[in-house]
Formats: structure tokens, sequence, C-alpha cells
């Protein structure tokens, strides 16, 4: 399908989710969107009518959210529509070093639309999927392996287990807190070559397309780069007496 068709037709899904509640006073939901579909719709806010909504992927920190648009000023948890599923082997001594891409592409071959799917975290070998409840049973019952590791699944009803993304800790000094020049040091490259994919409409920050290098990064924003990863700018720590600001990274691995 054309992309802009596709923007089109997505554009016209959060309208009608947004009517619906604002209409008839209960909840609606959205699929699981990428950061490119939550941008779009920060595009166009304006164009809803005045209801609340709501952005959560299952845990602090999800890239991939589900959308939820609410009339009243309380919304209901998400847990009757977003469940966690804990994926480990059978024998993790004998286990492959199972990676995101491993569980992706099991759960995929199930004939499951990524749409249907959150984001996938992955601690000593066994994953963690986030995904909607109404297909949770499906998975539990038909996906036994990946690769060549037998696995079972188990769906968490209590509280999480702490998976929560590693990270790995940058310091170091840039020119301005443009946003260029922190992807070049978060990246270890040159903010020449960080151009192309900020025009290219690669960059998000906080979800939020961003095709601008000058933009100005605030503390604790995401910055998401596809194809390189993403990293929380925890802002500028001092200022060298040449003028540089010291900042500090948090890139995640």
């Amino acid at each position: 399908m054309d992309k802009d068709k596709e923007e089109q037709i997505l554009r016209k899904r959060f309208i009608e989710l947004a009517r619906t509640a604002d209409n008839r006073g209960y909840q609606t939901y959205s699929d699981f969107l990428n950061l490119n579909e939550i941008s779009i719709f920060y595009s166009l806010r304006h164009e809803l009518p005045k209801v609340n909504y709501y952005l959560f992927g299952g845990y602090n920190g999800a890239e991939r959210k589900v959308l939820c648009f609410y009339a009243d000023t309380d919304v209901k948890a998400f847990s009757d529509y977003i469940t966690c599923i804990r994926m480990l082997p059978l024998n993790k001594k004998f286990s492959d070093d199972l990676n995101h891409r491993d569980f992706l592409g099991a759960l995929m071959n199930l004939g499951i639309e990524r749409s249907l799917l959150g984001d996938i975290l992955v601690k000593e070998k066994e994953g963690f999927v986030f995904c909607k409840a109404s297909i949770s049973e499906f998975i539990v019952d038909n996906l036994t392996k990946i690769r060549h590791t037998s696995i079972r699944c188990e769906i968490l009803t209590e509280e999480l287990p702490e998976i929560q993304p590693d990270f790995k800790e940058i310091r170091g000094s840039v020119s301005s807190i443009r946003l260029d020049a922190v992807i070049a040091l978060a990246f270890h490259t040159s903010r020449n070559s960080i151009l192309g994919l900020i025009s290219g409409g690669k960059v998000f920050v906080d979800g939020r397309l961003v095709e601008s290098n000058s933009y100005q990064l605030k503390e604790e924003e995401t910055v998401s780069v596809r194809g390189l990863g993403k990293f929380i700018f925890k802002g500028m720590e001092n200022q060298t007496k040449k003028g540089r600001l010291f900042v500090s990274i948090l890139k995640y691995i």
C-alpha cells in the first residue's frame, strides 16, 4: 500500500477512535503503534475532539505503545488490553543465545501481525513480549520453539519482574545541546553523517518526528534513531573553559 494512503487511513482511524470515545463515553484503543505512527498522532491532535488520551506500552519507557482515548477523568488500567508473556527455554544451559530478532521472528512466524505486538525485552536468554490480551492464549499454546531451543510461555499476571532495558552511560563534551551534536556523541560518529538521518525522517524525540538538526534537547528526552538505536539525554553537567558543554547520556544496549 502507498505510504501516503497508509497515513491517511491511520489518521482517519485516530479520529474515529477519538470521536467514539467522546460521543459514547467509553474507552477506545489502537493497536500497538511504532514511533512514526505515534508522531502522526501528535501531528493531528488539533483535529481531534477534546477527549482525554493516554499512550502506554505495558511498562515505563516502552517504545511501541497503545493509544487509549477516554471521555471521563479516570482511564482504566491497561491490564485488560495489554498482556506480558514470558518466553523461557526449557533448559537454559543448552539454550541458543536468543536475542530480540529470534523472539520477534518466532512470533511473526505464527502469523501474528506486528501491530498486535509491543516491545520485546530480552534478559538472560528469556524474552518478555507485550501484546494484545486477545492473542495471549494463542501465543502460549503455539509458541514452543525458537531456533533450536524448546521453550514454554506463561502469561504474567502478577507484578512484572525487573525487565527494564540495560543502559550504557556515555559522558562527553559537545559544542551545544543541538540534536545533531548529541546524537553524534551517542553513536560516536560525525555531525555531518547525522544530518541525512534527521532530514530523512529517521529521528524521533519522545515519539515525535524531529527534522531540524538545530532542535535543542531537554533533560530526560528519549531520542530514537532508526538503524542506530536510542538513548535518554540526561542533561548538561558543566561547561568547560573553552565553552564546550559536558553532557550525560544513557544509551540503550
